[in-house]
């Protein structure tokens, strides 16, 4: 069957309970999370064979995430162990009009103190069609940007389909060069490139003309502009995906998704979000949604497309980082069927 490789970091979750503040709370749910592993669980979720690649320290936490990975059917088995830490992250889940908020403990972590040469690439790829990775992990340490570029190599050396989600979080980067710099040289071994409406603005300093995203006004067509300067700066990226949340409040988003493969672009459906459970992987579940799409749909990118906002949209309504949905339920959704009734 088709393989997808994720490499990247996963921490403990510590989020408090019932929409406290964290100055407020005396308890955190806990859970595991980060962006490759959020993919990885959404495509075993669907039938697609998925492993997750990082670095993990020997003890009782580590175990624990390889646990959390494995009861959503993760391969795991090309996780190294060692390092001092699990990184981690405290997230607050807003509401109204009172955003979430991020706080991270995640220096010096496992997968942060990693090295060219430790994974055995040419192994981890033996069976894998895909490979996807987000700007995340480079943004972590040199040594993980190091071993980012190390893996792209290895992938497109043995004729691997390459993702990437930009993924720009400034708080991250903080070890010497800037995301432009970095990202810049790991995205000529990509083949489709993924970002949030302003990922590319951040990194690569291509706006969408007439887009605010502070304000909420989204819309697809100032994309495919992104999508041809991207393709300009880059020649080997093929494909072009963006996820488009209008903001209303932390509530209530509109969401949807496009697609430009260099001659046209693909726009999603857009569905009305009211309640958020949590926003948190909603762009890993449009991630993972993109992949399983273009690698069952084949060449109906408008379909696959449409899978990903669904699936995406779905994962808003799930608590914690991880979209744990069927793929009868995106089924449904793209049928239209909006209206959430029970299923008995």
């Amino acid at each position: 069957m088709e393989k997808v490789v994720t490499f990247g970091e996963i921490m403990l979750r510590l989020a408090p309970p019932n929409f406290l503040r964290i100055t407020q709370a005396r308890s955190f749910d806990a859970i595991y999370a980060g962006a490759e592993a959020n993919v990885a669980i959404a495509l075993a979720n669907l039938g697609i064979p998925a492993d997750f690649v990082t670095r993990l320290p020997a003890n009782d936490l580590g175990d624990a995430c390889i646990n959390y990975l494995r009861q959503f059917g993760v391969g795991t088995d090309k996780i190294l162990r060692g390092g001092d830490r699990l990184g981690i992250y405290f997230v607050e889940i807003g509401a109204a009009q009172r955003p979430n908020k991020v706080i991270y403990d995640r220096a010096n972590s496992s997968i942060a103190t990693v090295t060219p040469g430790m994974f055995d690439w040419d192994k981890i790829f033996s069976d894998a069609v895909w490979f996807h990775w987000t700007g995340i992990t480079p943004a972590l340490s040199q040594g993980a940007a190091e071993t980012c570029l190390e893996a792209v190599k290895a992938a497109k050396k043995k004729g691997i389909t390459v993702s990437c989600d930009l993924n720009y979080r400034a708080k991250l980067w903080k070890w010497g060069k800037t995301a432009g710099e970095v990202m810049s040289e790991l995205v000529k071994y990509v083949d489709i490139l993924i970002g949030n409406e302003e990922d590319v603005e951040q990194v690569f300093g291509i706006k969408a003309p007439g887009v605010d995203v502070v304000k909420g006004e989204v819309k697809a067509e100032p994309y495919e502009f992104v999508g041809k300067e991207i393709m300009k700066k880059f020649p080997n990226v093929k494909l072009f995906g963006v996820s488009l949340r209008g903001s209303i409040s932390a509530s209530h988003n509109t969401w949807s998704g496009a697609l430009f493969d260099g001659s046209k672009l693909y726009v999603g459906p857009t569905y009305d979000i009211i309640p958020i459970v949590d926003r948190v992987g909603g762009g890993d579940a449009f991630n993972a949604g993109l992949i399983y799409g273009l690698l069952k749909f084949k060449d109906d990118k408008q379909k696959a497309l449409d899978f990903a906002v669904a699936l995406s949209c779905l994962k808003h309504s799930i608590y914690g980082d991880s979209c744990l949905v069927r793929l009868d339920e995106v089924e449904t959704l793209m049928k239209g069927i909006t209206t959430g009734r029970i299923v008995r």
